[in-house]
């Protein structure tokens, strides 16, 4: 039988809606700027067999309640979250605290939830305006990459709080022509595909299959 390929969406066309929206049309600050990448959230899960997965949702925490970018609930329990966060400006002066930041809303849930599976995808652009390229982007871009994966590979027996499954950190430049460009990519079918094993792993009841295969 023949693969049916299901991929509509890409990472490109993730980083092109995003620049369309923040540096077109100027909204910096637009809570729909991740949304394509939401949807290419959805697409991947629904290839791997994971179904019905929500947006912007809240999900209760240890210490608060949160809305959560993409999660993931079967007969009303959290199976899956996943964070999205786009970092475009004042990359040296926000790197330390987006890493708090990231701790902080792992552990939020996870102590909560010590079994639920968690992802987090980052964009991070590495120009303030056309033809500025930041003296220390590359540098912290890899500071921060290099954090996040040492917090990333979150399994038993530890169920450390505040690290994560898996994590896809992506740095782009949206000063070239005629689309943005990806300097960084992360192989986005590695970052799917374990979040698939672990949710199969911790739910096998749920008896996930994979329809690629």
């Amino acid at each position: 039988m023949q693969q049916q390929d299901w991929r509509v969406i890409s990472l490109q066309d993730v980083v092109n809606d995003l620049y369309r929206i923040v540096i077109r049309e100027g909204k910096k600050t637009s809570k729909k700027r991740l949304d394509l990448l939401a949807r290419m959230c959805e697409e991947q899960l629904a290839l791997r067999g994971i179904d019905n997965v929500e947006t912007e949702t809240s999900i209760p925490g240890f210490g608060r309640e949160k809305e959560w970018d993409v999660s993931w609930s079967v007969a009303g329990k959290i199976r899956l979250g996943i964070s999205l966060k786009s970092l475009l400006s004042n990359i040296s002066g926000t790197v330390p605290n987006r890493i708090d930041d990231f701790m902080g809303e792992m552990a939020n849930v996870q102590l909560r939830y010590p079994e639920i599976v968690m992802g987090y995808i980052m964009i991070i652009g590495v120009n303030e305006k056309k033809g500025e390229v930041l003296k220390d982007a590359a540098r912290y871009f890899d500071r921060f990459h290099d954090a996040i994966k040492q917090l990333t590979g979150r399994d038993a027996p530890s169920w450390a709080a505040g690290t994560v499954e898996a994590s896809a950190i992506i740095s782009v430049d949206f000063h070239t022509q005629p689309r943005a460009q990806i300097l960084h990519m992360p192989n986005v079918d590695d970052f799917f595909d374990h979040i698939a094993v672990k949710l199969s792993e911790r739910n096998p009841d749920l008896q996930i299959k994979d329809r690629r295969k």
